[in-house]
């Protein structure tokens, strides 16, 4: 099996991502494993897991769009904004589903949201859900965020199913919270699901029992994605073979000796064999590509 690479897991509910994570790398019996984009423990679906010397790429992931499937109830407000929390109010839900629709609407685009006091937010070093356990609430700053798309489905008079895509850093729960605050009628999370993050889908995405399964079958590695690939949003670049060793024992390469035409950003490095260097940044005003991150598969 390789010990590195990315893959994709379907998280399952009531599981912390942490614990999912050490579940799977223990399972393939890979040492170092790290994730992207947590997700609560109620919900489930799509958490990309990077393996082995993968996990220096961690950060490098592009911060693409996410989607998300989720469960609305309206008429009940929670201290968490989900079914999980203690039920601070209670309200009769009179409202069609046109209603629902219409409001929704008018979160698409751009708009500021307040985070949840149950979120890992960091406040003086201390994550928000630990200061909302202890019953202490802060005054949070109203972050930026921008709804793509967003639809209801399956309206039963009480519920709904919510899709939505949207950048980075958006809180559903903070969301549907939001739009049962707009209805009059307050509204809670009672499932979550991740459809995409960072360009995979749930399409790709396997459980921990498909893992096991697939690693019974001595077909694990078909699943785990080469890193290459999973950086494939930054452009190539071949190098030749005394640049590779320069550029793999960190050391800087000059523009002008890369056939290539190049911009401010990162790229992809590749040796003359087609091999995977790293990424590096290239600066066209001191005509240098600099290693970013050099990939050590032995790590």
């Amino acid at each position: 099996m390789k010990n590195t690479g990315v893959i994709c897991l379907n998280k399952q509910e009531n599981i912390s991502s942490f614990l999912a994570v050490k579940k799977l790398s223990r399972l393939l019996g890979v040492k170092k494993a790290g994730h992207t984009g947590t997700l609560d423990p109620m919900a489930t679906g799509v958490l990309v897991v990077m393996l082995g010397s993968c996990t220096r790429f961690i950060d490098f992931l592009p911060e693409s769009d996410k989607s998300y499937r989720a469960s609305v109830l309206l008429g009940k407000k929670t201290d968490t904004l989900d079914i999980t929390g203690t039920v601070l109010e209670e309200k009769i839900v009179n409202v069609s589903e046109n209603e629902i629709k219409r409001v929704c609407q008018e979160f698409l685009g751009e708009t500021m949201q307040i985070p949840p006091m149950y979120s890992a937010i960091q406040k003086d070093g201390v994550r928000l859900y630990d200061l909302a356990r202890k019953g202490i609430e802060i005054e949070r700053e109203p972050r930026k965020i921008n709804i793509k798309e967003i639809s209801v489905q399956d309206f039963d008079g009480t519920s709904f199913t919510l899709d939505v895509t949207c950048s980075a850093g958006t809180y559903i729960r903070s969301l549907a919270s939001d739009i049962g605050e707009k209805l009059g009628t307050g509204a809670c999370l009672t499932s979550l699901c991740r459809t995409k993050a960072n360009g995979f889908s749930l399409d790709c995405s396997l459980t921990l029992e498909d893992a096991e399964e697939h690693l019974k079958a001595g077909d694990i590695d078909s699943f785990i994605i080469p890193i290459e690939e999973a950086l494939a949003f930054y452009e190539p670049v071949a190098v030749s073979a005394p640049q590779s060793v320069r550029f793999h024992n960190g050391g800087s390469l000059s523009l002008d000796r890369i056939h290539n035409k190049f911009e401010n950003k990162l790229y992809r490095v590749f040796s003359p064999e087609n091999v995977f260097l790293g990424l590096g940044e290239a600066d066209t005003e001191s005509g240098i590509l600099k290693p970013k991150r050099v990939y050590i598969p032995s790590e």
